[in-house]
């Protein structure tokens, strides 16, 4: 039995932030952002739109009817959670219209949340072959207004169906994983932006690469060579470049070249949106998915997933025959194109809007024509998610 994902949903909020511009007005080269970095814009989440009704958004967009009958396990991977008690995905459970006879819980690990819910819901499957598991990484990443992390913020989701006998990728059963406390990135409770440590968060996201590529070769026996493309977490497009590099020596000057190559696909999704956490390895898979006209099926992907603190798994899987008839790639070309360019006073102002936690009622609205879901506000301090 194969088991993996069967479909593949992204949503990425309306407005952006162009970060040469963003880059000129806080004095910076550009070139730091676009080229050392490798990031062209920026997404910036309104008020209305948060893990949660990013995280319908992106399920929305892949689910059928017959699809919400199958699934029996809803999990939702994100280090933005809006409550710390109750599971955002029972509220994603709730707006999708999905089957109350399922598990529905939230994982929380930094950026590896997704991750850690997609091997759940393979073993599941695996118990469970004709059910389906719904898993969601949504994230909106801040770091704070003029600070090293501004240009690594982002937001948005990224919705895996997984299942039996899947039409995108059968994943292996095998994984590495490996687990360290290390003081790279947090968030203490009472506070709406991380802390992180950039040299040494990259410095573990590469030593954590090496331990878990290292082990799933000797688990495995796969070399480089058997892989067509890897895909990593990418916080900004040039991180996962540096781990690949590590690695790169093992095979010729031609293998070397193609896994590059296939690289720059994977990038394209996320030049343009930004980190998104949990879902930033799977934003990388669904650009190469879209934009690399090479992958045929049968091929192997490897896939890098990292969350600081941290966690680092490396894990694959093999392209199915009908994977490039379960893409929409116009679909994703349309909704970056019709994003909105935020003036930089307009987001400096928005970063730091907020709900007051103690107003009783307080009403949002939402125009985005590609968001069907949103976060409608506050009535007697509980949240209220509504469908268009």
């Amino acid at each position: 039995m194969k088991i993996g994902i069967d479909k593949i949903g992204m949503y990425t909020p309306k407005q952006y932030v162009d970060l040469v511009e963003l880059a000129k007005h806080r004095r910076v080269d550009p070139a730091k952002f676009t080229i050392g970095i490798g990031q062209d814009k920026m997404a910036v989440a309104p008020l209305s739109q948060d893990a949660i009704s990013m995280a319908a958004n992106a399920a929305a967009k892949i689910l059928t009817a017959e699809d919400k009958t199958a699934i029996d396990l809803v999990i939702l991977g994100t280090e933005s959670g809006v409550d710390n008690s109750k599971a955002g995905a029972l509220y994603v459970q709730k707006l999708l219209d999905l089957p109350n006879r399922a598990r529905v819980l939230e994982i929380k690990e930094a950026c590896y949340g997704a991750t850690a819910g997609l091997q759940y819901a393979k073993l599941h499957i695996l118990q469970n072959p004709t059910a389906k598991a719904l898993v969601i990484g949504a994230d909106i990443a801040r770091y704070g207004l003029d600070t090293s992390g501004e240009v690594t913020q982002g937001a948005g989701a990224v919705a895996l169906l997984v299942s039996a006998e899947p039409k995108i990728l059968a994943l292996d059963l095998a994984t590495s994983y490996f687990s360290e406390e290390v003081p790279d990135f947090w968030r203490p409770l009472n506070q709406m932006i991380a802390e992180v440590d950039g040299k040494y968060s990259n410095e573990q996201y590469i030593r954590f690469f090496k331990e878990t590529f290292a082990d799933y070769q000797t688990k495995t026996k796969y070399g480089l060579n058997d892989y067509a493309a890897l895909t990593f977490h990418l916080p900004y497009t040039k991180m996962g470049l540096k781990a690949m590099r590590e690695i790169l020596p093992q095979v010729d000057e031609a293998k070397q070249n193609e896994l590059q190559q296939h690289y720059q696909q994977e990038t394209l999704y996320g030049r343009q949106i930004g980190n998104i956490y949990t879902g930033s390895l799977y934003l990388a898979l669904l650009s190469l998915l879209d934009n690399d006209a090479i992958l045929q099926p049968g091929m192997r992907i490897g896939l890098y997933s990292y969350g600081s603190g941290a966690v680092g798994e490396f894990f694959s899987g093999v392209l199915q025959p009908e994977f490039k008839a379960q893409l929409d790639p116009m679909y994703y070309l349309d909704l970056l194109a019709k994003r909105q360019k935020l003036a930089l006073d307009d987001y400096e102002a928005q970063f730091t809007a907020q709900l007051d936690p103690e107003s009783e009622n307080q009403a949002l609205t939402d125009d985005d024509p590609f968001a069907k879901y949103y976060f409608a506000g506050i009535v007697d301090k509980k949240r209220v998610y509504k469908a268009k």
